[in-house]
């Protein structure tokens, strides 16, 4: 006895077509398309996530330089000075401070800052 598979197939292709929803002209109409665009959009949303979490970096890296500078001091002798001074804050943190409460910070610029030796 034969078995078809009309009910797995087009249970496949809803779930398809239902992620090309919105896509553009025949992206969310024909079964081909559908399969290719779908395919694509789901590769570029993966790589998307590991992309956000670089941009994201880089933004708290500039508000950091950024109001690093208003106090006088370079991004890189900052970072360095609260690694000598033994502060273990993370990027995320530090940009928060700097945006949210600028006293902290600078309180952590001062500490950040290089003793003569």
């Amino acid at each position: 006895m034969r078995i078809k598979s009309g009910v797995t197939t087009r249970r496949h292709k809803k779930k398809k077509f239902r992620l090309a929803k919105g896509f553009y002209g025949d992206k969310s109409r024909k079964w081909r398309q559908v399969k290719q665009q779908v395919e694509r959009s789901l590769a570029a949303s993966y790589v998307g996530r590991k992309d956000k979490k670089g941009d994201f970096r880089s933004l708290w890296i500039t508000r950091i330089n950024a109001a690093c500078r208003e106090q006088g001091m370079s991004y890189s002798v900052f970072l360095g000075g609260l690694k000598k001074a033994g502060v273990t804050l993370n990027r995320k943190m530090l940009a928060q401070m700097a945006v949210q409460d600028g006293a902290s910070f600078k309180k952590l610029v001062e500490l950040a800052k290089p003793r003569p030796a």
